[in-house]
């Protein structure tokens, strides 16, 4: 019960306050239990939808919850086939967040650079107006966004999810923070006394110093725009083009829905973006920490 649970976790932290304050390594001990002990909390979601990708509904439903995996994810993988196409939601969020992404990182990185090396007319103020349109609500503009995107023709077209917020001022405000505290201006002018173009300046020697700072901004652009559903919801009106997001809601019926499905479905859409963090968080933590000290 809940009331057992509560006891456990406080005779746990008496334990560990006791083990900290009588043991030489008490503290270590200590505080590697309780990062364990909020990690394991902060995995028990993802863990508990893999359990019920493999439930049937009523099986979900049941209580006290079943926690180990059961025997119905072939049964819930046809039926998810049966009301969904999942590939091609999946393809479609695919090309929607690479391409998106991929502008991100080269418009906020070119907006970043200008911002922190070049001297021009009305720097200060461009860029007050840049960081000030950051404090407006994202649902204040989607009036106004969607009326555009209608009168240029892209109801039902991925542009209107990619190229909007290719150039944002997040973006560029992380990337001109990064050029700021990392990139020595002995260097830039080192490579214009070679004769180098601003341009080749930037692509072959300023690019490969922002391999962090790509890689923390490119994983947050990336989950955000995976997991986008408002936008999409609005502009997207055709089955066929619908991102993930947009699938899974389209599983939820008034006749019923078949949560183990969309579990397994949930699950198909999460996993993406697990691979994607294990695989750079290197850099994304590099990115994250790189420039907190300025030399």
């Amino acid at each position: 019960s809940m009331k057992t649970l509560l006891i456990l976790l406080a005779a746990i932290a008496i334990v560990l306050i006791v083990i900290s304050i009588v043991h030489p390594v008490g503290k270590k001990i200590a505080l590697y239990a309780i990062l364990i002990g909020i990690a394991l909390i902060m995995l028990l979601p993802f863990y508990m939808m893999f359990v019920m990708s493999t439930l049937k509904t009523n099986e979900i439903y049941s209580f006290p919850p079943i926690v180990t995996f059961g025997s119905n994810l072939l049964a819930n993988f046809a039926s998810m086939n049966k009301q969904v196409d999942l590939i091609r939601a999946f393809l479609n969020s695919c090309i929607v967040t690479f391409s998106y992404t991929i502008l991100v990182l080269f418009f906020c990185s070119i907006g970043g650079y200008a911002f922190s090396v070049y001297d021009f007319p009305g720097k200060k103020v461009l860029f007050t107006i840049l960081l000030g349109t950051m404090m407006i609500p994202a649902t204040a503009g989607m009036i106004p966004w969607f009326i555009m995107m209608s009168r240029l023709g892209w109801v039902n077209d991925f542009k209107a999810l990619i190229i909007p917020g290719c150039a944002n001022a997040f973006g560029i405000f992380w990337m001109r923070q990064y050029c700021q505290n990392n990139i020595p201006k002995a260097l830039m002018e080192a490579a214009r006394i070679d004769g180098c173009s601003e341009w080749t300046i930037f692509f072959r020697v300023i690019a490969p110093i922002l391999k962090p700072a790509y890689a923390s901004l490119g994983i947050m652009q990336f989950v955000n725009q995976w997991n986008e559903f408002t936008q999409a919801l609005i502009i997207l009106r055709k089955e066929k083009m619908f991102t993930l997001p947009l699938l899974l809601r389209s599983m939820v019926s008034d006749r019923g829905t078949d949560y183990g499905a969309m579990m397994l479905a949930s699950t198909c859409a999460v996993l993406p973006l697990l691979v994607c963090f294990l695989c750079a968080s290197k850099f994304f933590m590099d990115g994250l920490t790189a420039g907190a000290v300025k030399e």
